[in-house]
This record gives structure tokens, sequence and C-alpha cells, in this order.
């Protein structure tokens, strides 16, 4: 199945403009909100826990989820998502890219959204477990920030060769 010219350009649109929000805040959270909160005055990291970390992680999470099916949609429509999956020859640099991206939305959608919602007390939870539970979305948010970088270059090594 392939579709239109048209058709594909809106959902390549689409699947940049989702991980641009994805990646961009992912990165957000690695380089700026993670190392700077042991600055942030006691007084106002409830600002950070209560309304901007949950707003972030909205768009993080929902960004992932964008970027994942618009990225399926996108190699569907373009005829080769098989080839890429299964890493068939001058596929695999944009395999590997989609399965980097497959784990990282995995991490997202079932470790780093449950472990902050432990973290920021948006479920209810004892104390005890919210250090834990916010060095574990910590710990797998940097994994996914180390695998940005090389999904990042097989999506684009795909088109430059």
């Amino acid at each position: 199945m392939e579709f239109s010219g048209e058709i594909n350009f809106l959902v390549r649109w689409l699947h940049v403009i989702s991980g641009v929000m994805w990646i961009g805040l992912l990165w957000y959270f690695n380089f700026v909100q993670i190392p700077t909160m042991p600055k942030v005055p006691d007084e106002l990291k409830p600002a950070v826990g209560k309304y901007i970390a949950p707003e972030a992680l909205f768009w993080f999470r929902w960004g992932a989820m964008a970027t994942l099916i618009t990225g399926l949609v996108l190699a569907l429509g373009q005829g080769y998502l098989h080839e890429a999956m299964t890493f068939a020859p001058g596929y695999a640099g944009i395999g590997f890219g989609m399965y980097f991206g497959i784990i990282m939305w995995a991490n997202v959608w079932f470790i780093i959204w449950p472990k902050q919602k432990i973290a920021l007390g948006i479920v209810d939870a004892d104390a005890s477990l919210k250090p834990a539970a916010a060095r574990t979305a910590m710990l797998f948010s940097r994994t996914n920030t180390m695998l940005s970088i090389p999904m990042l270059y097989c999506m684009v090594s795909q088109q430059n060769p």
C-alpha cells in the first residue's frame, strides 16, 4: 500500500513535528530540568512537581505516541514497513532507527510515565516509593536520551546514504 505524494508529505511533516516535541522534551528533562532541580529553592519545587512537570509529561508521552504512529504510517505509506522491520538490504538503517524509537516509546509509556505518576504524587502511593520511582524514571529517561542519538542518526542517514 502506497500513499500519494501529498499524503506522504503530510504524514512525514506530522512525524517530524511530533518527533521534535518528543525529543525536545526528552532533552529538556535531561539537560535542563533534572540537573536544575537540586538548585531550585524548596519553596518553589512544588510548582515544578505539581504544574510544570505533569504538563510537560503530557506533551512528552503524547508526542511519543504521535511520533510512533506517524512513523509507522509513513513507512507503510511509502511501502517499506516490512523491509525496515526485517532489516532487508538497503533498509537496515531505518529499521534500526524504528526499533530504537519503538523501544523509547515503550520506555515512555510503560516505565517512565507510570513511575513519574508515583514520584509526582499523581497516583496514590506510599511516600517511601517516591524516591525509587523518581530514580527509575530518571534512569530510563537518560537511557532514552542516549538511544535518541543513534535513532536520529539512523533516521537521517537512511535518506542521505
